[in-house]
């Protein structure tokens, strides 16, 4: 049991914990395209004419971002197999990363889903009917006046759910995965749990770092476009 504090054992665990980061940036890296590109779809459903669509997505939607995440984890990692089984399917040997890329992809693309739907209803109509009426088809008002404008508006939200999406993906180690929450937790239990703190210390300077970089980048995008570089062409 550890009886005193030794910050020693901050610097030490720094570099084996940074030797696993690029598992925790692939993992990211992978859920944030996948669940950008559900998030589209659901979108353009919730968007759509068709009741039974906007409420299948609504739907899906609601009962994701009801789901902690931690439980939609070990739902996606005992229940996938599971069914798979019934089929004679067998997943066992797959990577335990596959299952916590598709836990968070799920969980991703439902923010995303309404991150760009009210994206898209804050631009005013107006001005894709006046570009329309100009002499651009619909898909070139989509892509030139629509788009830029709600791409500006996601931004932060965007932004919000990318450090949320790190933040929840510590979540990982529970089911095996060793990125460096679940490097950390081997540090510890070959330590006997011993400096326990220091280790965890470690581990939180550097997600303190990743999300003050995230949140700079961001910021500085947003001041970027909301300065008027952004071109908007419309010939």
């Amino acid at each position: 049991m550890q009886t005193y504090f030794d910050s020693t054992y901050i610097w030490g665990a720094l570099p084996q914990l940074l030797s696993f980061l690029h598992v925790t940036f692939m993992v990211a890296g992978l859920s944030v395209l996948f669940g950008t590109i559900l998030g589209f779809i659901l979108a353009v459903m919730k968007l759509g004419t068709c009741s039974a669509v906007r409420k299948i997505a609504n739907g899906y939607t609601t009962i994701l971002r009801c789901t902690p995440s931690i439980v939609l984890l070990f739902l996606v990692y005992y229940g996938l197999p599971a069914i798979a089984s019934n089929f004679g399917t067998e997943l066992n040997h797959l990577d335990t990363s596959i299952y916590v890329v598709i836990t968070f992809s799920l969980q991703f693309g439902a923010i995303m889903s309404e991150v760009m739907r009210t994206a898209y209803e804050a631009i005013d109509r107006g001005q894709y009917e006046a570009a329309v009426s100009a002499g651009l088809s619909p898909a070139q008002a989509f892509r030139r006046i629509v788009l830029p404008q709600a791409f500006v508006v996601a931004l932060p939200n965007f932004g919000n759910s990318l450090l949320e999406l790190m933040k929840e993906g510590s979540l990982a180690y529970t089911i095996g995965l060793i990125d460096i929450m679940g490097k950390a937790s081997l540090i510890i239990s070959n330590n006997y749990n011993s400096h326990s703190l220091e280790i965890y210390l470690a581990l939180s300077l550097i997600y303190w770092v990743l999300s003050i970089l995230i949140e700079q980048f961001f910021s500085k995008l947003e001041k970027i476009f909301s300065k008027g570089k952004l071109v908007i062409k419309t010939t």
